[in-house]
């Protein structure tokens, strides 16, 4: 398969990575030049859960179109950022051959944004959940497997998605799965990313913000937020490692022990993870730049506005993280104490578990 990576950081490089060790045609593009020319010279570092090293070419997206002459790629996988997702897409369409399809390897909706560019017929979604980071140049750290889930936004099994499905399956993760329903998962995907961008706020492990009773509610009642208005999407939310949508909804009575066994699951999950905080964690307190919050829970609240459904919680936790990025409160307790605060204002009877 000859793919272009777009992207080599956490994902790209981990996933483009494992393709080329198993004998996959790769080319990685990146605009941090330092990384490109680190994988020119030495080749990408995987370490961590396994440790080798991949010899590739690597470009700038300057440069890409000196890699392919005449036919284009196979695959491009897109692994950007979703704030970049637009300007990462304008190298590649010049490139794109009539058989050439682009996968999305980011969080949110952004199958939306790319189909808008290129055509439905041209776009495959993706949905992924598992642990890795970009440590330096020419370096990526895997911190452990997960979900990958594939499918077309029409729902439809197509022999483009089998191959797909078969080259990630062999060379990455054998669990890699074809859906009929990747909407499903994208949006199951934000459920969680609201309760992920809450721990976030503190300086904690996820798996301890997790454990902790007093956050119980809160967490559940920020998926449920998101699943509503899937809901009303008419999407039906789909599970992934541990995460069950069913628990979160906003049914009554309220199940508890549904949600209480999700949670669980995560945190023994993280506990054999090398990665124990979030890449929204890791863009606040490290990275110190701006977090993917206006691609993953703004569209959700937008989307709920258009169906009269309000989303407090998720609308206080966006404004906590705008005052993050911008250094304006810092990552401490008190941030999670504010949203239960609200959590009990705007659901009193689904603001603890004695309800």
């Amino acid at each position: 398969m000859q793919c272009v990576i777009v992207g080599a950081g956490a994902i790209g490089g981990t996933i483009g990575a494992y393709l080329a060790r198993a004998g996959h045609d790769v080319v990685f593009v990146d605009t941090v030049t330092e990384h490109v020319q680190a994988i020119q010279r030495d080749g990408l570092q995987i370490e961590g859960r396994e440790e080798f090293r991949v010899r590739v070419p690597a470009v700038t997206p300057g440069d890409l179109g000196t890699v392919f002459a005449g036919a284009g790629p196979e695959v491009v996988m897109l692994a950007v950022k979703a704030m970049h997702t637009a300007e990462a897409l304008e190298p590649v369409v010049p490139l794109l051959g009539t058989e050439s399809y682009v996968v999305s390897l980011q969080n949110g909706l952004n199958e939306r944004v790319i189909a808008a560019r290129i055509g439905a017929a041209k776009t495959v979604g993706a949905f992924l959940n598992f642990g890795s980071d970009y440590l330096g140049p020419g370096r990526v750290l895997y911190g452990g497997p997960g979900a990958l889930y594939l499918g077309e936004l029409d729902g439809r099994i197509t022999p483009r998605l089998d191959r797909l499905g078969t080259a990630l399956r062999e060379a990455f993760l054998p669990n890699t799965t074809l859906t009929d329903n990747i909407w499903g998962y994208l949006w199951g995907k934000l459920a969680w990313a609201a309760v992920l961008f809450a721990t976030a706020t503190v300086d904690e492990t996820v798996g301890t913000t997790l454990a902790a009773p007093e956050n119980e509610a809160l967490l559940a009642n920020l998926a449920g937020e998101v699943i509503r208005v899937a809901e009303a999407e008419g999407v039906r939310c789909e599970g992934f490692d541990g995460f069950e949508p069913g628990p979160m909804r906003f049914a009554t009575p309220r199940d508890w022990a549904g949600i209480r066994r999700c949670f669980d699951a995560f945190v023994a999950r993280g506990r054999t993870s090398l990665k124990t905080k979030t890449g929204i964690w890791r863009d606040l307190a490290v990275r110190h730049r701006r977090t993917e919050v206006d691609y993953q829970l703004t569209p959700a609240v937008e989307a709920g506005r258009a169906h009269g459904l309000p989303l407090p919680l998720t609308e206080r936790l966006i404004g906590i993280v705008y005052d993050l990025e911008a250094g304006r409160r810092p990552m401490a307790p008190g941030n999670l104490e504010e949203l239960r605060r609200l959590n009990e204002t705007a659901y009193p009877d689904r603001a603890t578990r004695s309800t």
